[in-house]
């Protein structure tokens, strides 16, 4: 160690600064991560070689491969399609279009990014609202809430859902078997809850507004329908690959950059030979690299407090604290998860969280006891960012968007209505782990 100092103490203050650093979002978050990578190197409490093992590859695969396989996807016009066709399967009612484009927004968001999700479905709700002459509030509002509830159903839905089930080795089917039930229900929750605050006052529109919704195209959307074609069915062979994951001996990093390749070279056999580098350049230009790095980064930096053996330390005093009961433990992680990924990003609390729980493994049993802990952990961290404005890099993103339209979408705006339904969908994730586990 450098200067002598404690591992522990040295790994302890690189991780609390990188993460107070991140929090205040002054800077760029995956610059901070990386620098904090740096910083466990050049201190000496990790070599180069040791931070690489800390790298989860796969979490990384499988959000670059998914990343671009939206990417080509979302040329095609298939997300515009979607919303259009929501606003006329229910005649352009404003109170149905409210409860479809909700429900949309959460399937997308089931399969897609969230943060991808609302960037495509947010411009063309706005632009029904405008249609239909109706306050835009309650729909983007609806959609940041859905994408995240969403988003916790499936192993690819949210980054810390992602790195959960690459640490703990839960396949695809393990995240739709024992998560998606309860979010359908949650869903149900809470359409059923923005339908009574705001269903009525969100129907009036004119009888020539909603015509005009109806007289649209929804075809007039899909501007690629070869793309279409081929997308749909990568996406589905995507998700057959992940269903059969365990039995073919593949990880979903590999399925995923696997497919998207295979969907960018059939892409591109539709184009001129002299375009294919630039398109493939374009698409690797949509990826989110700074995700990307701030993953890698944030990786060793958790892997470098873990290595200290701090992490032991912390889990025991865990387990002395709810006298090593996994109910009580399983409400700990739920609550503490939806309090803090309230207020800060989910992703850096998850990755110091998994290694925590790991250790917690031989007090209860082994690794398979452990599955409780991993659900309230997912389910806390990706439900809880739906509490502030704050919390999940789709609010802001819907709020930045919102803004820039004249759309009042402030903190206090958002918050006031987002919270208790907050509470109220941990509530029901609370009672579904006590009914499903103990």
């Amino acid at each position: 160690m450098i200067f002598g100092f404690s591992p522990v103490l040295v790994a302890g203050t690189i991780l609390v600064v990188t993460y107070v650093l991140v929090i205040s979002d002054r800077f760029d978050r995956s610059l901070l991560a990386i620098l904090g990578a740096g910083a466990m190197i050049f201190s000496g409490v990790l070599n180069q070689t040791e931070a690489i093992k800390g790298i989860d590859f796969n979490t990384l695969a499988l959000l670059t491969g998914m990343m671009v396989l939206v990417s080509i996807a979302r040329r095609s016009g298939i997300f515009e399609f979607l919303a259009l066709w929501s606003a006329q399967c229910v005649n352009a009612s404003p109170a149905g279009v409210l409860v479809l484009l909700t429900v949309v927004t959460a399937l997308a968001s089931s399969l897609l990014d969230n943060v991808t999700t609302v960037l495509l479905i947010a411009p063309v709700t706005f632009s029904i609202t405008q249609r239909l002459r109706v306050a835009p509030f309650p729909f983007l509002f609806c959609e940041v809430m859905a994408s995240n509830i969403g988003g916790t159903a499936t192993l690819i839905g949210d980054p810390p859902n992602i790195m959960i089930g690459s640490a703990a080795d839960l396949t695809f089917n393990a995240f739709v078997l024992d998560l998606t039930p309860i979010i359908l229900v949650i869903l149900a929750f809470q359409v059923l809850a923005t339908h009574l605050i705001w269903g009525r006052s969100v129907n009036s529109a004119t009888r020539d507004a909603r015509a005009e919704v109806m007289a649209i195209p929804a075809q007039s959307a899909i501007t690629d329908h070869r793309l279409l074609r081929l997308a749909i069915a990568i996406f589905s062979a995507t998700l057959l690959a992940f269903v059969f994951a365990r039995y073919l001996r593949l990880e979903p990093g590999s399925i995923a950059l696997v497919c998207a390749a295979a969907l960018m070279l059939l892409d591109n056999l539709a184009h001129h030979r002299d375009t294919h580098t630039a398109r493939v350049v374009g698409t690797y230009g949509d990826v989110d690299w700074i995700t990307i790095f701030f993953f890698v980064g944030l990786f060793i930096v958790v892997h470098g407090f873990e290595v200290t053996g701090a992490l032991g330390v912390v889990a025991q005093t865990l387990l002395a604290a709810f006298h090593g009961n996994l109910a009580i433990t399983a409400s700990a992680i739920l609550w503490s998860s939806a309090f803090l990924s309230a207020i800060i990003d989910n992703i850096p609390f998850v990755a110091a969280m998994i290694p925590l729980i790991k250790l917690l493994a031989p007090a209860f049993g082994g690794e398979e006891a452990l599955l409780p802990l991993w659900w309230a952990l997912s389910l806390g961290a990706c439900l809880g960012g739906n509490g502030t404005l704050i919390g999940a890099s789709a609010n802001l993103t819907v709020a930045g968007f919102a803004q820039r339209n004249g759309v009042p979408f402030n903190f206090l705006a958002y918050t006031k209505f987002a919270a208790p339904l907050t509470l109220m969908s941990i509530v029901i994730a609370q009672i579904y782990l006590w009914l499903r586990f103990f």
